[in-house]
């Protein structure tokens, strides 16, 4: 007993005050030494000297009574009775509650408030006896008698809990009766079982009262996830339900991705159940070996167990949370409706602990097992907060979040697409006032199964906060994000030796670490809207991202995106000694990014739709992959140099752009990469371009018992390398003058749309060129043609083919958001096939004078036949086999008015009918041959028949719409791309060029 205690006990036996008295404090107690006479001088000196030097030890015991005295034999039945007691002295002694091992069944949320203060010297301690042996639990333990009914279930009667929100046996969290059924195989799989027909009128018909149940569904792009509450279902079986407000970016839930839960009829698998509150019975089908009669029956009631409630001017300063187990916290996905500035989260300001309004608080070796919302939450005013040494695992939401107030942003922005006047916006940097965390930190810590309910959920959140650390920490198997930064607001973040793997298991487009950078300066139309006034104020990016980010010395990896994610125009950030296993790295927009000293594992860089001039650096890396650019500015390799590449094919693959000059390939010699150890040796030729070498052995948590059973990442094989000089690259397809490109591999990130939707982006869309003259924009992506899904170039070429002289509907995405574009009369494909030259009426060869040539030369008939009237079978003059691109031209002696261009083909041995030609088009005196210099020769359009069921004779025709032209041309030129395996060319059998003058 310390001596506070012995003071109070010394006092009443030498005072005779009842023991059944409270406490006394230090005025009663100096008042009760006044008025005695009976006490000797020697006595009082002792108590009162030990009363005054002391520390105030309290101890709560399940086996504790209310209104004990609180010491080690008489031990507080209840946290908040400590509390109350620890009042007296917190912050004027040191003070520390001793829980004694147990389950403590929270009557109501523990809540501490400034009074419970402790201050530097003297801190309020509420520490387990026995780290992990305390448990803290929000729920109730039910004695439940049960009945079979059959079909393996068990029913029993409830005593009046109210709603039930979670169900554990034997310490394990069990399953809404959901539909389809759960299965733990299928990780990756949306819910680990869904379905497109969860809640169909067909599917509805089998349910009596579905009121109370759960719609659960994937957002329509896998941005995370929507949750629905159902509030009946009409007469046609159709479901109604309210909800949806989860998800920032607000698209519609999933076609497929879906799921229900809570509906009785839907009971039907191990480990399922069904509370029915109106008649108070509980339904449940236990899993193999666990026998009810013995089994340890919980409910859920709280949402939070402990919350600490101050604010910036009355904070809760200096109070401790160590070595607790933090269980039965209810789920709270229905309560995330709170917009994050423009980031695709909806956030539930909550935890199992919530701190709002704290000044170095810890929370030190806690674990927070299977909680149904977030584990921690750090809310608006918070200085000097840590987790540390924690093991948070199977979680609804996420881990650790750190959320500030909207009111600190200056010209905040909260839904996506809303848009301001950039010239009008406050310009101050940073925030106003002090109300976001700041100074925090997560540290050794192991977090997995982070949104076992949620779907846009992270290991450690950031949103709205400034000089957050995360350091030693093992984060994987997340259903999103292992670490998120929702905006730029206001930096100053570091991220140091951690392990995260295992990441967006469930969702799409984004990264085991993710960041947005949607600050007050970043519209969507980032190009067109704020880089002119970035161009204006340079200083414009960085008025919310005031401090650096550094991501540094970490280990990533995600299969299912990046692992490193820098997205829309996240800015300020330097990135070095990270080793990434999978899926590389990307910055799109942005400015002022700085990634040197990285090891880059069977992937790149990959750089997207970036500003100009946007002060960006990729230096001093090793990759195994060439850059992978989309929507690039031609200046965006200007600080991309002195990398080291596996494969020397790589390097001279953007100096087009002015990128690598001085980088370098080869093998690096890694030391030992089976093993994770990707330093290179001693003499390695990575050295040279100025990699150094850094640890290998740093990654993750340290903590001995929570290293002892974190796992870590899979070492990938590392992809061989073929040592080959750089080969020509496929000619870019074209339509309307517009290169055109299919949408490959993560590039769809890039518009922001879904993976499984593909397009076909424009590249470019040259001034004066159709495409530009129709209303196309560069970097628009299409994906649509009058209601034709276009994944690919190839689709569109087959759509093409078939709409002919047709109005078009284009469905395109520009600036991440939706546009119809209708296009009336445009220029088209006239395609025919027929069994003999007369049965093609609509496309009919006719005698010219144009002068033809050839590059190389052709075999087979000479080249007059091209423009001789006439149709034959053969193979006409043709290239060789094996030729990889061939052309012909045709000089039409002046500039003309063109009005259709024409190709005519025979299918000799049913293959050499097809096409694969690009039109290009020039006026200069003599253009040459080089169609790709494009100050020569202009492209027209792509013309691919591959596909279609071709007759013996094929002919195609480029035409303008009727009462238009092509342009004014003097020269035309077929370029022919091998139509087989064996670089096998088309039989061409004719040529023409309509003009109108």
């Amino acid at each position: 007993m310390r001596a506070h205690i012995l003071a109070d006990v010394a006092l009443r036996k030498l005072l005779e005050v009842d023991e059944s008295e409270p406490a006394i404090d230090g005025q009663r107690m100096a008042h009760i030494l006044q008025r005695s006479i009976s006490v000797s001088c020697g006595s009082i000196f002792f108590v009162l000297s030990s009363f005054v030097a002391s520390a105030l030890d309290l101890y709560v015991s399940p086996q504790g009574k209310t209104g004990a005295v609180g010491s080690r034999t008489q031990p507080l039945a209840q946290l908040a009775e400590a509390r109350d007691k620890a009042r007296r002295a917190a912050g004027r002694e040191s003070v520390i509650i001793h829980v004694a091992p147990g389950t403590y069944y929270l009557p109501e949320t523990l809540k501490l408030e400034a009074r419970d203060s402790g201050s530097p010297k003297f801190p309020v301690i509420y520490r387990a006896m026995e780290e992990g042996k305390a448990v803290l639990s929000g729920g109730q333990l039910l004695n439940l008698k049960w009945q079979s009914v059959g079909g393996g279930r068990y029913r029993a009667n409830v005593p009046d809990v109210g709603q039930i929100d979670q169900l554990f046996v034997n310490g394990e969290r069990q399953r809404m009766a959901r539909y389809p059924n759960y299965d733990a195989n299928k990780k990756t799989a949306a819910y680990q079982g869904y379905a497109a027909d969860a809640f169909s009128p067909e599917r509805a018909a089998r349910w009596s009262d579905p009121r109370g149940g759960y719609i659960h569904a994937m957002h329509s792009a896998r941005w995370g996830g929507y949750h629905y509450r159902i509030t009946g279902k009409a007469a046609d079986d159709s479901v109604t339900y309210e909800g949806g407000w989860q998800n920032n970016r607000q698209m519609g839930m999933h076609a497929e991705f879906r799921m229900v839960e809570n509906i009785k009829e839907e009971l039907d698998a191990e480990g399922e159940w069904f509370y029915d509150a109106t008649a108070k019975t509980l339904d449940f089908q236990p899993g193999n070996g666990v026998d009810l009669s013995k089994a340890r029956i919980e409910v859920v009631r709280l949402r939070h167990l402990i919350e600490l409630h101050g604010s910036e001017n009355a904070p809760v300063r200096d109070v401790r949370f160590e070595g607790f187990v933090l269980r039965h916290a209810a789920r709270t996905f229905m309560d995330t409706k709170e917009p994050l500035l423009r980031s695709d989260w909806a956030i539930y300001r909550g935890g199992a602990i919530l701190l709002e309004g704290t000044e170095r608080v810890q929370i030190r070796d806690c674990e927070f097992d299977q909680v149904g919302g977030n584990a921690v939450f750090f809310s608006n005013y918070n200085r000097g907060g840590l987790v540390k040494g924690c093991h948070i695992h199977d979680v609804g939401a996420s881990g650790v979040c750190f959320v500030g107030d909207p009111k600190a942003v200056r010209a905040p922005l909260f839904e996506y697409g809303q848009t301001q006047d950039l010239s009008k916006i406050d310009r101050t940097p940073g925030p106003i006032g002090k109300n976001f965390p700041a100074n925090c930190a997560v540290e050794d810590c192991l977090m997995h199964g982070i949104g076992r309910v949620e779907r846009q959920p992270a290991g450690v959140q950031i949103s709205m906060a400034m000089e957050i650390a995360v350091r030693d920490c093992s984060i994987y198997d997340c259903s999103r994000s292992g670490i998120n930064i929702s905006e730029g607001t206001w930096g100053g973040h570091l991220i140091e030796r951690c392990d995260v793997f295992d990441t967006v298991l469930e969702t799409h487009d984004h990264g085991s670490f993710n960041s947005w950078g949607r600050d007050r300066f970043w519209m969507s139309n980032h190009r067109g809207v704020s880089m002119p006034e970035v161009k204006k104020d340079p200083k414009l990016p960085y008025l919310d991202c005031v401090k650096t980010t550094v991501i540094r010395d970490s280990r990533w990896r995600c299969d299912h995106g990046w692992d490193i994610d820098l997205d829309d125009g996240s800015s300020n950030y330097e990135i070095y000694r990270n080793v990434m296993l999978a899926g590389g790295l990307k910055f799109r927009e942005g400015y002022g990014r700085n990634a040197y000293n990285n090891v880059i594992i069977n992937n790149g860089f990959h750089p997207h739709v970036w500003f100009d001039q946007c002060d960006s650096k990729f230096h001093k890396n090793i990759v195994m992959k060439a850059h992978a650019p989309i929507g690039q500015p031609g200046d965006w390799g200007q600080f991309i140099d002195h990398n080291f590449f596996t494969n020397p094919a790589d390097v001279a693959n953007h100096g087009n752009v002015g990128a690598d000059k001085n980088s370098q390939a080869g093998d690096p010699q890694f030391i030992d990469p089976a093993k994770g150890d990707f330093r290179v040796k001693e003499g390695s030729p990575a050295l040279a371009v100025g990699f150094v070498n850094f640890p290998m052995d740093q990654f993750g948590v340290k903590k001995p018992s929570l290293k002892a059973i974190a796992k870590t990442p899979v070492i990938p094989a590392l992809a061989q390398s073929v040592a080959m000089p750089a080969v020509a690259k496929e000619l870019p397809r074209y339509w309307w003058g517009a290169p055109l490109h299919s949408l490959q591999g993560e590039e769809f990130s890039a518009f922001g749309t879904r993976k499984e939707d593909g397009g076909v982006h424009f590249i470019d869309v040259p001034q004066g060129s159709l495409a530009a003259n129709y209303g196309i924009k560069k970097d628009d992506l299409l994906q649509k043609i009058n209601g034709f899904a276009i994944r690919s170039v190839d689709d569109l070429m087959v759509s093409l083919a078939k709409l002919g002289a047709s109005d078009l509907t284009l469905s395109l995405v520009r600036y991440q958001k939706p546009l119809r574009l209708v296009v009336r009369g445009g220029a088209y494909w006239e395609c025919q096939t027929a069994t003999s030259a007369e049965g093609l009426t609509r496309i009919v060869p006719q005698n010219a004078s144009w002068k033809f040539s050839a590059q190389p030369d052709t075999g087979n008939d000479p080249l007059s036949v091209l423009h001789d009237g006439k149709l034959a079978p053969g193979y006409g003059p043709v290239f060789a086999n094996g030729t990889p691109m061939g052309c012909y031209r045709a000089d039409l002696g002046s500039a003309r008015d063109v009005k259709a261009i024409q190709t005519w083909t025979y299918h000799m041995n049913g293959l050499r009918g097809k096409q694969r030609v690009h039109l290009f088009a020039s006026n200069a005196e003599d253009p040459g041959w080089d169609h790709s210099n494009g100050q020569t020769w202009q492209p027209l359009t792509s013309i691919v028949l591959t596909q279609e069921k071709l007759s013996d004779y094929v002919a195609s025709s480029w035409q303008a719409g009727q009462g238009q032209s092509l342009g004014r041309y003097r020269w035309i030129l077929w370029v022919m791309e091998p139509i087989s395996d064996l670089k096998e060319h088309s039989a061409v059998q004719e040529l023409g060029v309509i003009v109108g003058d």
